[in-house]
């Protein structure tokens, strides 16, 4: 329910806070005082367009606050579904800057116009005289019968078997643009694959292919010199190996006199060790040396080919050749596994749909089993307000899988005698439509809390018994859910809980609209005014102390 609405700075408003109770909340005033100027305020809340006209004051920004407690209210799931904390008390603000620029918060979160109007029409609903969107919306005639039906849990387990259905189809939907696209890459893709596999790529091969054929090049000169050197070490009359030998043995016999020549001797027995393993090594490596032309044609082969699929894809080694193979691998695989994974998810959307079908139908039954019903109750209520020869057929038939269920529901009404019963909007007029409303609300007001109901101007064209009938509903109505009734006739206002005034205060340069909370005294003269004019006599006095007895 509506806990507390300030506006700032809108039209005629400089500043007006309003503090409506839960119950049956009456508004009356003067025409032109600022009735109709608060609800376009209360418009703005619901996510109406608003330009800098609405400015009270040029310089300074338009705010429009409402404060709900939605405490056994059943739209959590909206607000995850707008990715909004959700709490059981909701602010919802709009601000119109100097500039015409306009921002909608909840909660203190910037959102978008749609993204308030979703949730704020789940928690207030005016209805003027006028005003048929709502009614005449057939997701808002559905909505009617859920809350009738009572079945938000039922709905709540086929919407998201329903989202599980419509996640699992995109996704196969997805698979097969996929699919497609892989088809038409496959053959080359493939061919490059069963390039890089022919090659049988190693990831270091180039570095020691280019050093094997680098020596293979210049094998015979390698050869010549490893064999000078070892010839130099070796088999010479004067090679390294046997002068040091003989300097080794030279000091043999001195090495006992001092530590220094031993240390001399050891030095040069080292040198002489070391050199001796490096004459084995340089006997073994210029043995192994082939004057191989075949090979050297070879290894040029090999590695012009991974130059040639290192500049084809654009690569500088072997390791990324190697990655890019694995791609080419899954890609290639994907394709060739692409019938059975077609085949797994189809399988997979079929199920879901017939799981949310089933869930769906269920609904459906629970739905079309109250609509006599509905109808019923709604007939003989627009009796009892003055429209003897009402109709109302709800007519209902089945659609293709949504976010609601497979129903359609169409409210089809006909006021007058001998006249088919057609859609709301094109037969009921203004007071016909008005009470229609007013008769459905009554029968949903038991089933579960609903939005703040504003009715504005709703007792146009009605008077007497029927005035007095629908002050009643209405104050039946306040007993589950929070109704404001804009009103001019007395024998509503009299059934108010809370009861509001709206004024022009004409006492400085500017008129401003204002509100007041009238007390118990003030509410019998305005009653009384209400009832016998400005000026009201002693007898619309007691008749306004007497319609308030029947309120308390």
């Amino acid at each position: 329910m509506l806990s507390h609405l300030l506006i700032k700075n809108y039209a005629l408003i400089e500043h007006l806070e309003l503090k409506p109770d839960a119950q049956f909340n009456i508004v009356t005033g003067e025409t032109g005082a600022g009735k109709s100027i608060m609800l376009g305020a209360i418009g703005l809340l619901l996510g109406n367009r608003a330009d800098t006209k609405t400015l009270y004051n040029e310089s300074e920004k338009c705010i429009i606050e409402g404060t709900f407690d939605m405490a056994g209210f059943y739209i959590k799931n909206i607000f995850e579904e707008e990715e909004l904390d959700y709490e059981s008390l909701c602010i919802l603000r709009r601000e119109i800057s100097q500039s015409g620029k306009s921002r909608a918060f909840i909660n203190d979160t910037p959102v978008t116009l749609e993204t308030l109007r979703k949730i704020a029409s789940q928690l207030m609903d005016i209805h003027s005289q006028h005003d048929s969107i709502l009614l005449g919306s057939n997701e808002y005639q559905l909505q009617i019968i859920d809350t009738y039906a009572q079945c938000h849990n039922k709905l709540v387990e086929y919407q998201e078997k329903y989202r599980t259905y419509k996640k699992l189809q995109d996704a196969y939907q997805q698979l097969q643009i996929e699919a497609d696209q892989n088809k038409k890459e496959f053959d080359f893709n493939n061919f490059q694959l069963e390039e890089l596999v022919k090659a049988k790529l190693k990831p270091d091969e180039q570095e020691q292919q280019e050093k094997e054929l680098n020596i293979l090049e210049h094998a015979e000169e390698v050869k010549l010199r490893l064999k000078t050197v070892y010839e130099s070490l070796n088999n010479s009359e004067q090679s390294i190996l046997s002068v040091l030998q003989s300097t080794v043995s030279s000091l043999a016999p001195i090495a006992n006199y001092s530590p220094d020549y031993q240390q001399y001797k050891d030095r040069i027995q080292s040198c002489l060790l070391e050199l001796k393993d490096v004459s084995r090594d340089i006997e073994s490596e210029e043995d192994n040396i082939e004057l191989d032309g075949q090979k050297i044609v070879d290894i040029q082969d090999r590695l012009n080919l991974l130059y040639k699929l290192h500049q084809k894809h654009a690569v500088k080694s072997n390791g990324e050749l190697l990655e890019i193979q694995a791609i080419l691998e899954e890609k290639v695989s994907k394709v060739l596994n692409l019938s059975e994974n077609l085949s797994a998810a189809k399988e997979r959307v079929s199920k879901a749909f017939d799981a949310a079908t089933t869930v769906a139908d269920s609904l459906s039954k629970v739905r079309q089993k109250i609509l006599a019903e509905i109808e019923k109750r709604v007939i003989g209520l627009l009796i009892e307000l003055g429209i003897p020869n009402a109709i109302l057929k709800i007519q209902h038939q089945n659609i293709q899988l949504n976010s609601e269920g497979m129903d359609q529901i169409i409210f089809l009404f006909s006021a007058n005698k001998g006249v088919t019963p057609r859609q709301l909007k094109d037969v009921a007029s203004g007071g016909e439509f008005s009470r229609l409303m007013l008769a459905i609300k009554y029968v949903l007001s038991d089933k579960r809390s609903l939005p703040t109901i504003i009715f504005d101007e709703i007792d146009t064209g009605i008077s007497g018994e029927v005035a007095i009938k629908v002050g009643k509903m209405m104050r039946e109505m306040a007993e589950s859910i929070q109704v404001i009734a804009i009103t001019h006739l007395h024998q509503i206002a009299g059934r108010g809980s809370s009861h509001f005034f709206v004024y022009k205060d004409n006492s400085s340069a500017k008129t401003v609209s204002r509100i007041k909370q009238l007390s118990q005294d003030e509410r019998i003269i305005e009653i009384a005014k209400m009832i016998g004019g400005e000026n009201p006599s002693e007898s619309s006095i007691h008749s306004a102390i007497e319609i308030l007895g029947i309120a308390h």
